[in-house]
C-alpha cells in the first residue's frame, strides 16, 4: 500500500526547494537580522534561474528610421518653376483667344449649332422641344414628317424603278430615280425645312418668304411625281400612277410596287398642303406679312 505522503505523479520532476542550499552554482543573499539584542546573519535563497529569454533590443532608429530622399537642387527646382509659369501662360492666352472668338461670334449674330440627329449617326442639328416656342411645336413636328415623308417617297422610288428595270425596263429610269434622291433629300432639307425652323425659332419674315418660294415647289414636284405624266422616259422614272396602270397589266409586281409609289406622293402631298396652309395662317396673322412688306419696301 502506497505510504501516506508518496510523491504526486503529476509533479515534475525537478523539485526546488527554496530553503536548500544551492551550493556553490546556486544563488542566495545574505541577510543579518536582531533578535534578543544579539546578530545573526542568516542566507536567503534568491529565486530560480528564469528559463525565458530576454528580448533582443530594438535598434534605436526603429520608429524613427531614416530614409534617404533625394531633394531636387535649386537649379532644377527654378527650371521647374519656369516651365509651370510658361504652360500658365500659354493656357491664359489660349483662353483669352477663345474668349474673343466667343464674342466675336456672339456679335455676329451667329449660333453655333450642334448636330445631334439622328442619335447614332448625327448630321443635322434638330431640337424643337428646347427651340421652337410650345405653340408651334406641333405644326413643326408636322413640317418635319413631309420632309421625312419626303425622304421616304424617293427611296421608294428608287426600289420601284429597280423592279422595274429587273423586269426589262431601261436602265435610265433607275439612275434619275436614283438621281431624285441624293438631289432631293439634302435640297429639301436646306431650301424650305431649315428656313422653317429657324423661321420660327427667332421669327423672320425673311425666312418665312424663303419658306413660302421652295415649298411650293416642293408641293408642286410631290403632285407631279404622284400623277408622274408620260415626259421623261415615257414618266417611268416616278412611281406614279399613269405608270402603275401602264405596268400593272404586264407586269402586276411592277405595277404593284408603283401603285404604293403613287399612295405615298399623295399622302405627301396632302400633308404639305395641310402645313402651307397653317404656316401661311400663322404668318399673317403674327404680324410677319406686315413686316415683310415694309422689309420689301425698305
Amino acid at each position: 500500500m502506497a505510504g501516506r505522503y508518496d510523491p504526486n505523479p503529476f509533479d515534475e520532476d525537478d523539485e526546488v526547494n527554496p530553503f536548500a542550499d544551492q551550493g556553490a552554482g546556486g544563488n542566495s543573499t545574505r541577510q543579518t537580522n536582531y533578535s534578543g539584542g544579539s546578530f545573526y546573519t542568516s542566507s536567503v535563497p534568491s529565486a530560480p534561474n528564469s528559463k525565458l529569454s530576454p528580448l533582443p533590443h530594438e535598434p534605436a532608429d526603429f520608429y524613427n528610421g531614416s530614409y534617404d530622399i533625394p531633394l531636387d537642387s535649386a537649379a532644377d527646382q527654378k527650371k521647374k518653376e519656369r516651365e509651370l509659369q510658361a504652360r500658365d501662360a500659354d493656357l491664359k492666352r489660349r483662353e483669352e483667344i477663345l474668349r474673343r472668338r466667343e464674342d466675336a461670334v456672339a456679335r455676329a449674330g451667329i449660333v453655333l449649332e450642334e448636330k445631334n440627329w439622328p442619335s447614332f449617326f448625327p448630321i443635322i442639328h434638330h431640337d424643337i422641344a428646347n427651340e421652337i416656342p410650345i405653340h408651334l411645336q406641333k405644326l413643326q413636328y408636322v413640317a418635319f414628317t413631309t420632309y421625312l415623308g419626303m425622304v421616304f417617297c424617293l427611296f421608294w422610288n428608287i426600289i420601284a424603278t429597280t423592279t422595274a428595270w429587273i423586269k426589262g425596263e431601261d436602265v435610265k429610269i433607275w439612275f434619275l430615280a436614283l438621281i431624285y434622291f441624293i438631289l432631293g433629300v439634302p435640297l429639301a432639307y436646306v431650301l424650305w425645312y431649315r428656313p422653317l425652323y429657324r423661321a420660327f425659332r427667332k421669327e423672320t419674315a425673311f425666312r418665312f418668304g424663303w419658306f413660302f418660294l421652295f415649298y411650293l415647289l416642293h408641293i408642286g414636284f410631290v403632285i407631279f411625281a404622284a400623277v408622274a405624266p408620260p415626259i421623261v422616259f415615257k414618266g417611268k422614272s416616278l412611281a406614279g400612277i399613269l405608270p402603275a396602270v401602264d405596268l400593272v397589266g404586264d407586269q402586276a409586281l411592277v405595277g404593284i410596287f408603283y401603285f404604293i409609289g403613287f399612295g405615298l406622293f399623295c399622302l405627301e402631298s396632302l400633308l404639305s398642303l395641310w402645313v402651307i396652309q397653317q404656316v401661311y395662317m400663322y404668318f399673317r396673322g403674327s404680324g410677319q406679312a406686315a413686316e415683310m412688306r415694309r422689309e420689301a419696301a425698305r
